[in-house]
């Protein structure tokens, strides 16, 4: 498919199925309304019911269709069962964005088989399962985009976060190799990598210091999953993460001061 010359117009996501999990707050909620403003039906799930049905309302003052589902995202039966609902109401999906996903605070050897399990299910079997799932909802003819949130620790150590950090870092692998399967099908696979973002989940007046002199915002995060939802503004981004940190992740382990110099 030739590149054609933008058109501002087009830049709109009118009528497009975008699949949010995670979706009841933070990033994953604000991804939802953001896709839904843009102009996309959403299908939204979460475990957190009041939450979910709260965003749903919202979407629906947008005039956009959305299909909540309260679930977990570990429960493969669930996702199924959620899947099959997506299909029969809207007949396809031509974005998914794999947001739900969480770690806790412990050292690697403090953290027992069963906690390991759950981190690898919810960082990374989660993922698995729901593009094998959603793949073959997406248009043969145009394809579709797949959007993983992973974040900055998937790029560099993890202290009591290894697991958590190992399995970002596995998804940022995956992306790649699923960039060069899926793309004869015309789907793109993409990540979004944060650092720390301020939401209810971990505390949203936490301060996380970044070389611009602001703090990020779950929004920032929203307009790049748009971005990269967007065949017309990144129709040919695949198999990369877009690092949205304020450029942490560049800093390496330098930390700017408050007169904006810089130590290590």
């Amino acid at each position: 498919m030739p590149a054609v010359p933008l058109d501002p117009a087009s830049v709109l996501l009118t009528d497009r199925v975008a699949l949010v999990t995670g979706a009841a707050a933070g990033i994953g909620r604000a991804t939802a309304l953001a896709l839904a403003r843009f102009g996309a039906d959403v299908a939204i799930c979460d475990r957190d019911a009041e939450g979910l049905a709260t965003l749903a309302d919202e979407v629906s003052v947008l005039g956009r269709q959305v299909h909540p589902a309260v679930l977990d995202v570990r429960a493969a039966d669930a996702v199924n069962e959620f899947l099959d609902a997506v299909a029969g109401a809207f007949g396809r999906v031509d974005v998914l964005v794999n947001n739900a996903g969480g770690g806790f605070r412990a050292r690697f050897t403090e953290v027992s088989a069963k906690g390991q399990q759950s981190l690898v299910d919810e960082n990374f079997t989660s993922v698995t399962h729901l593009v094998r799932g959603v793949v073959p909802l997406m248009p043969a003819d145009t394809g579709g985009s797949i959007v993983t949130i992973t974040s900055i620790e998937a790029h560099r150590a993890g202290p009591e976060y290894a697991i958590y950090s190992a399995m970002k870092a596995a998804v940022s692998n995956l992306t790649k190799s699923l960039a060069l399967e899926l793309g004869p099908q015309m789907v793109r696979v993409n990540c979004v990598a944060p650092d720390v973002i301020p939401t209810p989940g971990i505390g949203a007046d936490l301060a996380v210091r970044t070389p611009l002199p602001r703090a990020g915002h779950v929004d920032d995060i929203a307009a790049a999953v748009v971005f990269l939802a967007n065949p017309q503004l990144s129709g040919f981004v695949t198999g990369t993460t877009l690092h949205v940190d304020g450029g942490n992740l560049a800093a390496g382990g330098w930390h700017r001061q408050d007169d904006g110099s810089y130590v290590t």
